[in-house]
C-alpha cells in the first residue's frame, strides 16, 4: 500500500521516505497498523451516519448510499488511499446488508 503524497511540479516524481538506510514506498508496520486502526474507527462512524441515512432517506438504495459515500470519502481531504476507501466500502456494504 503506499503512502498519499502530493508532489507539486511538471516532472514525474516518486515519494519515498528514508527508512532503515533504504529508500521505501510503504508504510511502515506501526504506521499501517495507525492507519487501520484509523479506518476502522471511521468505519463506525460510517455505519451509523448510513443507518442514519437509510431511516432518513428509504428511497436510497444501498448502492446509491455508498456511491455517495465514496464520493464524499474522496473530497473530504482526509488522505486516505484508494485501497482504504475501497476497504471501507467493502465494510460498509457487509454491515449494511446485516
Amino acid at each position: 500500500m503506499r503512502a498519499p503524497a502530493a508532489l507539486a511540479g511538471a516532472q514525474p516524481k516518486l515519494a519515498v521516505v528514508l527508512r532503515d538506510g533504504r529508500y521505501v514506498t510503504d508504510f511502515s508496520e506501526k504506521e499501517l497498523a495507525g492507519r487501520y486502526y484509523m479506518c476502522a474507527d471511521l468505519l463506525r462512524q460510517l455505519t451509523a451516519y448510513c443507518q442514519r441515512k437509510r431511516a432518513e432517506r428509504p428511497e436510497w438504495s444501498n448502492s446509491e448510499l455508498l456511491a455517495k459515500v465514496r464520493r464524499s470519502l474522496h473530497t473530504k481531504g482526509w488522505d486516505l488511499t484508494d485501497g482504504e476507501i475501497d476497504w471501507l466500502i467493502s465494510r460498509l456494504k457487509n454491515e449494511l446488508a446485516n
